[in-house]
Parts: structure tokens; sequence; C-alpha cells
């Protein structure tokens, strides 16, 4: 069962693990390193400190060797041996027999001479020549005892003092510890500051971060912000770019969302703009034709059919609005109904129509005599060429001489719609495509429109994957319409310029609807 101290422990490493985890990256890696460096500090340290030992002890053996060389000499001439080699070593000679040693006298040995006696005693009486033991003599300390035999049954033991060889063991990783542990401090401290110094790229990319979370984007679209600076290595030079590169994104996202935002907000004024006003006639021909239902009989015919004409021109702008609210959702439902249609009829037929309605305008045609075959929807192409003829006529002074041309190039089908009018103001062509847009202000909603022919236009174009381009200067307005073409069937004129306007002649010789 856990008790008190066990959960006060567990409660000091969550303690220390949340300590850890609030620590910038810069000291941790530093302490990293730190704990890596001690790491291999203690391994190094070990294995040179037991290399040291082992080397010192192997030296002492050999002078111990070489002493008892010429101690055994001595025993065998004397029987003992007479003098010291080193101040506190101990040399005994015993006599050894059935297993026990009897110390030979005068020998200079400690006062207690066990492990002397033992050590001559376990030195096989065959095989090896010397054997080599550590022992602890009891009021001397560590001593290595080398035990060789002189003759048989007579064994010589030299004890050699261990004191100085521990005394440079201990001196040797006291040197160790102090040098390792000043290193280690000097790493953790300049690898902090070269840490430090290498994550401020990161530092600054996340100072950026903290400006953009502060930043007000609800009355801009761009973020000002960017990580800059050209240091701290390949890497964080990709991470520096990526971040820009993103924030980049984000930028275009912001400003795409907030085109959008305003374009909503424009759209919703003028649709409400353009629907109050229908609405209101049609509540006052309502009242009319109340008053006179009731008052003046005469009178309602007219207003009725002014009431039809509101309501059909209020029918008319909801279908547009209609027809590009499904146009700008065409990836969920597509409102075009394709087959193959020959584009040079219905730019015929469109041309009818325009002389039909518009008498005062000269138009001149330009198609080629067969067909060019194109799969789009019929109806909604003949839409565009009807705006884009209305907007020409509407737009220019009567007797302006007006074009329609179809010209094929690799892959395309072109339609240009020219007039000979003032043009389009530099200010207002970026914005001539746009919904509920008119370039003059003060013209009339009977012969301005809604605002909504070209912007339908532009959308039904650019649903087959067409492009709408604009050029104008005085006496030059071009609408140029290009449509993907397979080139099945005959390919259209390719005028070089747009022709001259037909003559009299020419105009009795087509249809007029």
């Amino acid at each position: 069962m856990s008790g008190p101290g066990t959960r006060d422990h567990a409660g000091r490493l969550r303690g220390v693990r949340e300590a850890y985890r609030r620590t910038r990256l810069g000291t941790r890696l530093a302490l990293g390193m730190g704990v890596l460096s001690l790491v291999v500090f203690a391994v190094v340290g070990t294995a040179l400190t037991t290399y040291m030992r082992d080397y010192l002890d192997r030296q002492l053996g050999e002078q111990m060797k070489l002493v008892q060389i010429a101690q055994s000499k001595d025993a065998a001439s004397h029987g003992t041996v007479r003098q010291q080699p080193y101040y506190g070593w101990f040399t005994a000679v015993y006599d050894v027999s059935d297993g026990r040693a009897v110390l030979r006298e005068p020998a200079e040995v400690p006062a207690d001479t066990v492990e002397l006696a033992a050590a001559a005693e376990e030195l096989p009486p065959e095989g090896s020549a010397h054997s080599l033991r550590d022992a602890r003599i009891d009021g001397e300390g560590a001593y290595k005892l080398r035990t060789c035999e002189v003759e048989p049954g007579v064994v010589l033991v030299t004890a050699a003092p261990m004191t100085d060889l521990q005394g440079t063991v201990r001196q040797l990783v006291t040197v160790q510890v102090v040098a390792f542990a000043l290193a280690l401090l000097a790493l953790v401290v300049a690898g902090r500051a070269v840490l430090r110094r290498g994550l401020r790229p990161i530092s600054d990319m996340a100072h950026t971060a903290r400006g953009i979370t502060s930043h007000n984007l609800t009355g801009s679209a761009r973020l000002p912000l960017r990580a800059g600076g050209g240091k701290g290595g390949p890497e964080v030079e990709e991470l520096r770019t990526a971040f820009n590169t993103m924030l980049e994104h984000i930028d275009d996202s912001l400003a795409v969302r907030t085109e959008a935002e305003q374009r909503l907000r424009r759209f919703v004024a003028d649709a409400s703009h353009e629907l109050r006003t229908p609405l209101m006639s049609v509540r006052g021909y309502a009242d009319l034709f109340q008053y006179a239902a009731a008052n003046e009989p005469a009178e309602r015919e007219k207003h009725l059919a002014r009431l039809r004409a509101e309501a059909a021109r209020m029918g008319v702008l909801l279908d547009d609005l209609l027809l590009l609210a499904r146009l700008d959702a065409a990836e969920v439902e597509t409102p075009l109904r394709l087959e193959d249609t020959d584009l040079a009829e219905l730019a015929r037929d469109a041309a009818d129509a325009f002389r039909a309605g518009h008498p005062g305008h000269d138009l001149s045609v330009t198609v080629a005599p067969g067909p060019v075959r194109l799969r789009l929807d019929p109806l909604r192409i003949r839409q565009v060429l009807d705006n884009l003829l209305t907007n020409a006529a509407v737009h220019t002074p009567p007797g302006t001489a007006v074009a329609l041309a179809l010209s094929a190039s690799a892959g395309t089908v072109v339609v240009r719609v020219r007039d000979a009018g003032p043009g389009i103001p530099d200010a207002d062509r970026e914005r001539v495509f746009d919904r509920f847009y008119r370039v003059d202000k003060a013209r009339g909603r009977d012969r301005g429109g809604s605002g909504l022919g070209l912007a339908v236009a532009r959308s039904l174009v650019l649903a087959h994957g067409g492009t709408v381009d604009l050029t104008s200067a005085p006496g030059a307005t071009v609408f140029t319409v290009g449509l993907p073409y397979t080139g099945d069937g005959p390919a259209p004129a390719r005028p070089d310029a747009v022709p001259a306007p037909r003559t009299e002649e020419g105009k009795q010789r087509l249809p007029r609807t």
C-alpha cells in the first residue's frame, strides 16, 4: 500500500515534469546536452580509472617480481632475507610441509602474519611458480602479496603496500571529477548561449506568430508581418520560407474572403435597391388599378398593362439573379444543357433579332457560310450574344455602327462584338462585369437595364469553359468571347479586321424577326 511518503514523492515528480515542460526549448536542449555529456564523462572516467589502476597494479607486480629475484637468492644462501628493499615492505620465508607454513626467524614481518602465512600455504606445490593476491593486514592497511617458491618446501612471501597506488587512483578520480564538472558547466552555459543564438530565428517566427494573433483582421485583408532574417542554416531557412508562404496563402484567402464579403454586401444592397423600385411601382399601379376599378373603368386596362410590365421586369431581374446564383454553385448543380449546336446559326439569329429590336443601329455580321458546331447550351450562348449586342446598342448613340464577327483559331472559336461608340472610361473597365454596375449612373433603368447583362454573359461563358475580354478606346469598344473548339466541321472565316457595315441590299437579303 502507498503511504504519505510515496504520494509526496509522486507529487514532487509531477512538479518536476511540469516545470520541465514549461522550460524553453533552448534550456531543455542545453540540459539534454548536459545529461548526455555527464553520461559520456562518467563512462570515460570509469574506463580511464580502471585502466590506470590495472596499469599501476601490473607495474607493482613487475616491481615485486624483480625484488623477489634478488630476495630468492638471498634466502637460498642464508635461509632468510636480511634486508628489506623499500620502506613499508615486508618479506618472510616459510617452511611449508603438509599444507602448514612455519615462519623462519629473523624476519621483517608485521604483527599480524595471518595473511602472509595463508599466502604461503595456498601456493600450489606444483604448477605455478608464483601467485599474487590482495590482502588487508590489520594495523597496516591494504597490501599486495607475491608468493614464489625458493626451493622445494621453502616459500618466499613479499608484501608491498598499496597506499601509493590507491592514492594515485583517488587523485586521478578527483582530477577527473573536477575537470568533468567544470567542462560540464562550461558546456551547458556555452551550449545554452549557442542554442539561444541558433534558435533566435525560431523565436522571431514565434514573435511574428504572436503578432499575427494580436492583429485585428476585421478591417484589413492583409497580414503586415513576415518572418525576416537570413540566418539559422538551411533547415531554419526552409521553415522560414514555409512560414512566409503560409502567410502569403493566408493573405490570399483573407483577400478573397474580404472581396467576397464586399461583393455580397454590394450585391445585397443593389439587389434590394433594384427589387424595391419595381415593387413600389407594382404597389402604386395596384392602388391606381383599385381606384380606376371603382371610379374610372376605362383606365383599368392601362393600369393592368403597367402592372404586368412591372411584374415582367421584376421576373427578368429575379431570373438573372437566380441564374447567377446557380452559376456560382455550378459544382453542385450545373444549370447548362449542353448539346451539339451550330454557333454560326446562333450568331445569325442573334443578329436578326438585334436588327429587329434596334433598327437605329447599323449591324455588320461576319460569319462563315458553313456550320461551326460546338457542344454548348444554345439558349445560354444566345443569351450571351443578345446581352453583348444589347449592351452595345444601349450605351451608344443612335446610328452607331455595331459589328459581330465569328472567327476560329487553334482550339478556340472567337466571337467579337464591336461598336464605334464613345468607349468605356479606364476607371470603369475593371468593373463592367460586376453585378448591378452601370458605367452611366444617370442612365434610367428603361434604357440602362439592371446592370446584370454583362455579369450574366461573363458567368455563362466561364461556365462553358471560355473567356471574356474587353478592350475599349474612343470609337472602338470590343467584347471578345473565346469558346473551346475541337475543330469538328468547317472552320469559320478568319477576318483580319472587322468588316465595314453591310449595305442596304445586304440587309434585305437577311430575314428579320
